[in-house]
């Protein structure tokens, strides 16, 4: 009997996981987009996220109509208004972060605010949940202690809120019938969101700009990283625990600072080494089963 329920979880797994994994790599490669575009002046942050949920919104609404074409778009405007939320925020963060250093920053605060959200409801936390978690978070204190290494301060609460309006995002996706509707939905719902974005393009930056290769990353970072990534993990999320979703994102950090030595030439400090050796143990506490 032991042997056929085993059977049956590992075929679960199987399911989510290599969903799991694409979706994860497509939360990196948007760091790493984001991060390039930005650290040359190719595009401001506000273009870059106008361009990124334009594309995405497109991209997605083709997808429909090629595959569902009598499906209705999904979603709600609470998930509209935190994904909107997310983009800009981690847009104006990345202007002053590394690629892993924000990812870090980002998934830290989404675990926090899954857990939490978690916890609140009543959903079960075992120990190696809570424990992972923890030493999961004591990796992103270590990350941000004072010092020549350390992240900008305002740079890394802008990208802490970023993450939160994530996690929000990440939780209303727990009860989606229809992923790919949805998060076509959600970013069709962003769209009137970017009117907020015109007192910060008039008044905080001196009008947009904008070059070719600034929007060819806004784009890969919509179509690519954002549209597809984020269909496949609306599925993924209905199949695991909110504790789980959040842990799996703090792989994150790892592939985004990996993704920033190769393409963009930052340096990988002994201090986001540490940071991530320590974040990643939190991950593998919390998610391997124990034998």
């Amino acid at each position: 009997m032991s042997t056929g329920t085993t059977t049956l979880t590992d075929r679960r797994a199987r399911a989510w996981l290599w969903p799991a994994l694409f979706s994860l790599v497509a939360f990196a490669a948007n760091s790493v987009f984001c991060r390039l575009a930005l650290k040359d002046g190719a595009i401001d942050p506000a273009s870059f996220t106008m361009v990124r949920l334009a594309s995405g919104a497109l991209f997605l609404l083709l997808l429909i109509r090629v595959r569902r074409p009598a499906q209705r778009m999904g979603g709600s405007w609470r998930g509209g208004l935190a994904l909107f939320l997310y983009a800009f925020l981690f847009a104006a963060a990345y202007l002053h972060l590394g690629a892993g250093a924000g990812a870090l920053l980002l998934f830290g605060a989404v675990q926090i605010t899954m857990f939490g959200f978690a916890w609140y409801k009543g959903e079960r936390i075992t120990v190696r949940m809570l424990v992972g978690m923890l030493i999961a978070f004591v990796g992103l204190l270590v990350l941000l202690l004072p010092g020549t290494s350390a992240p900008p301060v305002a740079s890394a609460l802008l990208m802490a809120l970023s993450g939160v309006a994530w996690g929000v995002y990440s939780l209303l996706g727990k009860g989606s019938p229809r992923p790919l509707a949805d998060t076509a939905g959600n970013f069709a719902r962003s769209l009137p969101c970017l009117v907020l974005l015109a007192p910060v393009l008039l008044l905080g930056t001196g009008g947009p700009h904008l070059t070719p290769v600034g929007v060819l990353y806004g784009l890969g970072s919509g179509v690519l990283a954002s549209g597809a990534g984020y269909a496949v993990w609306y599925g993924v999320v209905r199949q695991v625990s909110a504790q789980q979703a959040a842990t799996l994102q703090l792989s994150v950090p790892v592939i985004a600072a990996l993704g920033g030595v190769a393409l963009i030439g930052e340096t990988l400090s002994l201090r986001l080494l540490i940071a991530c050796a320590v974040v990643l143990g939190g991950i593998a506490l919390a998610l391997v089963p124990r034998r």
